[in-house]
Formats: structure tokens, C-alpha cells, sequence
């Protein structure tokens, strides 16, 4: 059983980073296809379709970083902490870059038929981009109560 419970504070070491990178590329996949899209419909305007669909990036930085931040020998007495940490601090990055890769496919869209609305409809990828904040922050200030030996 302590192996057990030793593995899976392994796998929440890592699961910030693996699970804000999923995030990432499916955001930044979803908002770069509509990108894409735009470009081809419009003559202008491309730099920041394709400045948009890099937003969804920033989850897979906020897990590495994380990470390097619960980075600790896994015993039995921190295992528990890590995976909880890591795991649900992952997942909330992953479906943080999966959203905000929606908003921003959304805004390419919308921009491209209204161009003036551009700063605008960027505004919900900005407020999903603020729970991926409060997701960084609060798994930095919790890890510090997880022993590091």
C-alpha cells in the first residue's frame, strides 16, 4: 500500500506540467485552426489571430513552474499532498487552456467579421486566463505546507 501512495505522489509531481501541456495544445490547436480560418477569409489582421491562439500557451508554463515548486523526495508522509496538489492543480490547468482555446477561436471569429470588436472578444480568454492565475498561485502557496521530507 505504501508503494502505492508512493506513486501517486510521483504522479503529482508531474501532473501539473503533462496536464497544463494537454491544456495547451488543445487550446492553442482549437484558437491556431481558427486562425487559420481567418487568415483565409481576410486580408489583414493576421499577426493577431495568430498572437491569439498562442494565449492557451501560458497553462503549460504555470504547471512547470508548479512543478519545479512541489519538486521534493516523495515519502510516504508527502505523497498524499503532491498528488492532490499536482493532480488537481493539472487538471484545472488542462480544462483552464481547453476553454481558453475556445474563447479565443470565438474571437477570432467574431473579429474577423467585426474587426473594431477585436479587444473585446478577446475578454473571456482573458477571465479564463485569471482562474489559470488563481490556480498557479494557490498551488504555490499550498505546496509550502507539504513536507519536504
Amino acid at each position: 500500500m505504501n508503494e502505492l501512495l508512493v506513486v501517486l505522489g510521483w504522479i503529482g509531481l508531474y501532473a501539473p506540467m503533462a496536464l497544463g501541456a494537454v491544456g495547451s495544445i488543445m487550446g492553442c490547436s482549437v484558437a491556431g485552426q481558427a486562425a487559420i480560418g481567418a487568415m483565409l477569409d481576410t486580408e489583414t489582421g493576421h499577426g493577431r489571430y495568430i498572437g491569439v491562439s498562442a494565449m492557451p500557451s501560458s497553462q503549460v508554463i504555470f504547471g512547470i513552474v508548479v512543478m519545479f515548486t512541489l519538486n521534493r523526495p516523495v515519502n510516504i508522509d508527502n505523497a498524499a499532498g503532491l498528488f492532490a496538489v499536482g493532480v488537481l492543480a493539472g487538471l484545472a490547468l488542462m480544462f483552464s487552456g481547453v476553454y481558453q482555446g475556445q474563447c479565443c477561436a470565438a474571437a477570432i471569429h467574431a473579429s474577423k467579421a467585426k474587426p473594431e470588436i477585436f479587444g473585446l472578444s478577446i475578454v473571456p480568454a482573458a477571465i479564463v486566463e485569471g482562474f489559470a492565475v488563481f490556480t498557479f498561485i494557490f498551488a504555490l502557496v499550498i505546496s509550502g505546507g507539504i513536507p519536504k521530507l
